[in-house]
């Protein structure tokens, strides 16, 4: 092992530094090398090859000064390192505070170990604080067990504290405590909090411990778990089955495979016994892969891993092309200055005649890597120039001998370009801004250099000046440019002198203060302002600003004076004639080019105070680039902002945005500051009166860009109006939603907006209920022309209502509705209809495309009937009347029509459906069964009358029933009533009695429908019970109030358990009545026995509260407010259930 030796590097440690007054120092470092040889045996060097490593590390020390000290380390590696170094220190001073590192190396690697050593006087002994990264493991892998050839996966999430970008942990795995490398059998993950390791292919080889070390400078974190590779049931056999057992190895065979072929070939004949073989019959120059199969008494196992190609060449050959230097080792980068970088690196382990280097840059994020010399560099050090000040790099090197370049080293860790830091320059303009006898409280300038790292800590020496001794006066740092100094002698004058400090160390001090004298302080006037600084440099303008007085005077601050005075000049003369009630100036008239200071007074009852101290000179020139802040709204959100462009950045810049020249630092009422590189705006998610006012930004670690912007209230009602149209923006349109009839009684719903994106989305609602795209109700719409449309294919007497879309395309939306009720949906329905009717007579009665002999013929269930319409063949339509429309009609039509060309055929299907819809239309157009000629006649005054259809007076039904509807019924529609149904072979008669009781008679599977009329103020509550028992809605009975008036009780599916004795109740406050209905249900084919109805007259009902009957003194009173009076026992509202639809049929018009 080669000792580097000990490096020391002066540098501050924690944040508190140190001045030491102490020169003499006395160093010494003594290293004792061991050198001890092994005899030479006959092993097998390759496994015992390994780098040099530190058994025992060097430890961090903190001692007094004079302090006796020994470092000690020892080391181990093959070949052999120098194993022990330590240094001594026989009187160590505070000097000798420093980082000391050993470094050894062997031909197979180094390894360092460091030791921070501090010193100190006996006055002081700082604490030191030391970043420690603790590693706790979420997640682990557990025992994996895998198949030769499988894929495995091993896994470990954590969470790094504290999680620093450059002091990331490093993954290192290992199989059996032997260090893994990347490989294409071995994939390696590491970042973010999660490390994996990746088995391609498992082998019996990747069987062991797998052991997971997490390492940081303050230690490690370990995991470990077990890998097993099942390989048993690979077995290839020869005629013997293996057993479940394994049997001992009896030897191995080796195959090899020419790269660029899959050929394997068989080396040995035999098997070997012991794992080596010499591999004859090769071609020089070509390369070949070789795996190895072990032989049992159970047959042949699967093959190992393949090897890495290996290239049959003479022995000489072989070292001549293996002859290039080893990779160098590893790179570190550090700055130098704004263009340039220092790179230092290890040399190669094997340098085999090294000639010199290569050094290489890339920016960080490509992967353009780019020469820095063109011609090899002997030393391991280089100064890479030309880069780009505040570009990220990275760095590599190559070494380079007779035979060619070795391979790149590991790349550098990325580095910033920009000056190396330095020490800060001094504080400077010491001034007092107050004193109470006991104490007086400083005020300084910042540094005007900080060496290129911010100025963080500061300390204050004071001298008596009848004394003059200098003391310190604070040991911790001043983390402020502001510091009260205590401990002073009443009456004594003092001077100051301050230090800055930044990362680098502590810069020089500042100049003697002036004398101040240690005397409270009593003047009626204010003391001085302080920090004047500006911003916003223009052209003839300028922002002052200042902190206010620390000593107000006898009386409050009501306002200040700004001063100015050309750089030179002692004429200072006041800016503003009326003070200002803020902290601020913009200063106006100013010399383009010309440089001036400020100072401010501040004023009270009593009269102006002393000035400030004045402001460094400023040059009334704007910034190359310059940019005013912009005021617009968000055409995306909505949101108000002002964006400012930075003319200049700087690593370090950031954006300091403020309100009335105060920093801004509460951002919860909405208010969002967001920047990217040289941009930063600040939004208004939610503005108000409260966000009125002036704003400005200023850039730090720049020279002075800056800018400001004053939001009026008119500006800002106009933006939130633009706002609120952006965030609710509507999607005009050029027609509202409108209606056409297309054949077949289809009816499209359309609408035509100005302009749509294909993205559109839209809803379609009839009477408030959503509906969907199907082939009922199919929507699409024309991005191109702006058009919405939805096709309704079955439009009825159930589809009267309010029809709405709503439509959204992006944020923007539209809605439009259209009504179609009363007049307005009779129009609609009818045309519907009509259209409906024309297609069905146009498509089922037309033929086309005929001839001269074209024969046409009509059939029934397959039998040639004779139509009493003959055929039509020159207008193509043929008809064949169905006259007394009955069930006996019901079959299947055919038309077919034949000549030379063939035959062609449509028919209809009249059963069932059909047949049912062909009478319920014959009946609603009709109003009586043109089939069974119903006949209604009414018994009045013993002279019967005949019943004709009317508005009031609705004749119906379907084939199995026929029906009387009396709209509105009066005492004079009591009496005896006669259906008789009439057909070619006989009359059918019933008699119902509608005088008082009444009674239905049914057949059973029928549906019944019992529906009666009821009015009322208020309006009455209506309930409905059989045998006394209140019913129940369900799916078989339900309940319904159709327009508030026409109240039903609808018996789906009549059973013979229907039968009983229905009463319908209606109440309100003033009382009611009810009124019974006898149902009978009979089964089909029972005689129906003649009941004579005897009359049952409506009950009436007593009101449930008192009328009270008006007086002529005074008007009508109000009704008294009462509750609705509570339904009677079993009894309840015959309003639908919320949420669902009344069941009662629409009524026919």
């Amino acid at each position: 092992m080669v000792l580097n030796g000990w490096a020391k590097r002066s540098r501050f440690t924690g944040i508190e530094h140190i001045k030491v007054a102490t020169k003499s120092n006395i160093f010494k470092c003594e290293i004792d090398t061991v050198e001890k040889k092994m005899p030479e045996k006959y092993i097998r060097e390759e496994s015992m090859i390994r780098g040099p490593k530190f058994v025992v590390r060097l430890r961090s020390h903190t001692v007094y000064e004079n302090s006796a000290i020994k470092l000690f380390c020892t080391v181990e590696g093959y070949p052999t390192p120098q194993v022990k170094c330590y240094a001594c220190f026989c009187r160590c001073a505070t000097d000798d505070t420093a980082m000391y590192t050993a470094v050894a190396s062997n031909t197979h690697g180094q390894a360092s170990t460091q030791e921070l050593f501090c010193c100190f006087s006996d006055v002081i002994l700082p604490e030191i604080k030391y970043t420690k990264i603790n590693i706790t493991f979420t997640e682990t892998f557990d025992v994996t067990f895998g198949k030769e050839g499988d894929k495995a996966t091993l896994t470990c999430k954590m969470t790094i504290n504290p999680n620093l970008a450059n002091l990331q942990p490093e993954a290192m795995w290992y199989r059996d405590e032997h260090l893994l490398k990347e490989s294409r059998w071995v994939k390696m993950e590491s970042g973010g909090g999660v490390a994996k390791l990746t088995l391609t292919q498992l082998a019996k080889d990747d069987e062991g411990l797998y052991t997971l070390r997490m390492v940081t400078k303050g230690g490690d974190a370990v995991h470990r778990a077990y890998v097993f590779v099942d390989g048993k049931d690979a077995y290839i056999c020869f005629g013997v089955i293996p057993s479940a057992a394994e049997g001992p190895i009896v030897g191995y065979f080796v195959d090899r495979c020419e790269v660029g072929t899959e050929n394997w070939v068989q080396c040995n004949d035999s098997p070997v016994k012991i794992c080596k073989y010499p591999v004859q019959g090769l071609f020089e120059g070509h390369s070949y892969y070789f795996r190895v199969r072990a032989v049992n008494s159970r047959g042949i196992g699967r093959p190992s891993r393949m090897s890495e190609p290996i290239a049959a060449l003479d022995p000489t050959e072989f070292e001549r092309l293996h002859g290039v230097p080893s990779a160098p080792g590893q790179v570190v980068a550090t700055r130098e200055t704004e263009t340039s970088v220092l790179i230092q690196w290890a040399p190669p382990k094997d340098p085999n005649n090294l000639i010199g280097y290569y050094i290489d840059s890339c920016v960080k994020g490509s992967k353009d890597w780019t020469s820095a010399n063109h011609k090899p560099h002997k030393q391991t050090r280089f100064v890479v120039h030309g880069l780009t000040t505040g570009e990220t790099y990275g760095f590599r090197v190559q070494a380079i001998n007779e035979l060619g370049l070795s391979d790149e080293s590991q790349e550098s860790a990325p580095l910033s370009v920009r000056a190396a830091l330095k020490l800060p320059s001094f504080p400077y303009d010491i001034s007092l801004l107050y004193c109470d006898g006991e104490s007086m409280l400083l005020n300084w300038k910042q540094p005007l250099h900080s060496g290129g790292a911010d100025v963080t800590d500061y300390y204050i020496d004071k001298c008596n000046v009848a004394k003059k001794t200098w003391k310190e006066v604070n040991v911790p740092p001043i983390k402020e440019t502001l510091h009260k100094v205590g401990g002073l002698t009443a009456g004594s004058v003092y001077q100051f002198r301050v230090y800055g400090a930044n990362l680098t160390g502590l810069g020089d001090a500042s100049s003697p203060s002036s004398p101040f004298k240690c005397e409270a302080w009593t003047m009626p006037e204010p003391g001085p302002a302080y920090d004047v600084t500006f911003t916003e440099v223009r052209d003839d303008s300028v922002v002052v600003e200042w902190k206010a007085p620390v000593y107000n005077g006898a009386s409050a601050i009501t306002g200040y004076f700004v001063e100015k005075s050309k750089k030179g000049s002692d004429n200072w003369s006041k800016v503003n004639e009326s003070s200002v009630n803020h902290c601020y100036l913009k200063v106006k008239g100013l010399e383009t080019g010309e440089s001036y200071g400020f100072r401010v007074r501040a004023e009270n009852t009593n009269g102006i105070g002393v000035a400030s101290t004045p402001s460094d000179p400023v040059c009334i020139k704007a910034l190359s680039g310059t940019q005013e802040i912009k005021c617009g709204v968000d055409e995306e959100s909505g949101d108000i902002y002002l964006s400012f462009e930075s003319c200049q950045m700087a690593e370090k810049s950031k954006f300091v945005w403020k309100k009335s020249y105060q920093e801004m630092t509460d951002f919860s009422k909405g208010i969002i500051v967001k920047t990217s590189g040289s941009h930063s705006t600040l939004l208004f998610e939610n503005p108000d009166k409260e966000d009125l006012g002036t704003y400005s930004v200023s850039v730090t670690h720049t020279d002075g860009a800056s800018a400001s912007y004053k939001i009026s209230a008119e500006e800002l009602e106009k933006m939130l109006a633009l706002s609120y149209d952006i965030r609710n923006p509507i999607i005009p349109l050029k027609t509202e939603l409108a209606y056409k009839i297309l054949e077949r009684g289809r009816m499209r719903f359309w609408l035509q907006a100005e302009g749509i994106s294909s993205a559109v989305t839209y809803k379609f609602f009839a009477n408030n209920k959503e509906l969907v795209n199907c082939e009922q109700t199919k929507m699409s719409h024309d991005a191109a022309t702006g058009i919405i449309e939805m096709v309704m294919d079955h439009f009825t007497d159930d589809s009267e209502g309010t029809f709405t879309v709503q439509i959204q395309d992006g944020r923007a939306k539209a809605q439009s509705s259209l009504v179609l009720i009363g007049d307005a949906f009779k129009a609609a329905l009818a045309e519907a209809e009509y259209q409906r009717r024309e297609y069905i007579r146009v498509k089922e009665g037309t033929v086309a495309n005929l001839k001269k002999d074209s024969v046409f013929q009509w059939y029934k269930d397959d039998v040639e009937v004779i139509s009493e319409v003959p055929a039509d063949l020159n207008s193509g339509v043929c008809k064949f009347p169905l006259t007394n429309f009955s069930k006996r009609d019901v079959g299947l039509y055919k038309a077919t029509i034949t000549d030379d060309r063939g035959q062609d055929v449509s028919q209809i299907d009249v059963s069932g459906k059909a047949f049912d819809d062909i009478i319920n239309e014959l009946s609603r157009v009709a109003g009586v069964y043109d089939m069974y000629h119903h006949v209604c006649h009414l018994a009045l005054q013993s002279q019967d009358s005949k019943i004709p259809a009317s508005e009031r007076m609705r004749i119906g039904g379907n084939p199995a029933m026929a029906t009387l509807e009396i709209v509105e019924p009066t005492d004079k529609d009591k009496g005896m009533y006669t259906i008789e149904t009439v057909d070619p072979e006989k009359t059918h008669s019933r008699t119902l009695d509608l005088s008082g009781q009444r009674e239905l008679i049914f057949s059973k599977d029928h549906t019944l429908s019992l529906t009666c009329t009821v009015c009322g103020d208020p309006k009455p509550l209506v309930s409905w019970s059989k045998n006394d028992q209140e019913v129940e809605p369900s799916d078989q009975y339900v309940i319904a109030m159709d327009s508030g008036k026409f109240a039903s009780l609808t018996i789906k599916g009549v059973s013979l358990e229907d039968s009983g004795k229905y009463t319908m109740t209606v109440q309100n406050k003033y009382g009611g009545e009810s009124v019974d209905i006898i149902v009978s249900v009979y089964k089909h084919g029972d005689r129906v026995p003649d009941i004579k109805p005897t009359p049952s007259p409506k009950r009436i009902m007593p009101p449930t509260v008192p009328i009270v009957i008006p007086t002529a003194k005074s008007a009508t009173p109000a009704p008294a407010a009462a509750k609705s009076p509570a339904p009677p026992q079993n009894a309840k509202s015959s309003a639908p259930p919320r949420g669902m639809k009344s069941p009662t049929p629409t009524r026919k018009k």
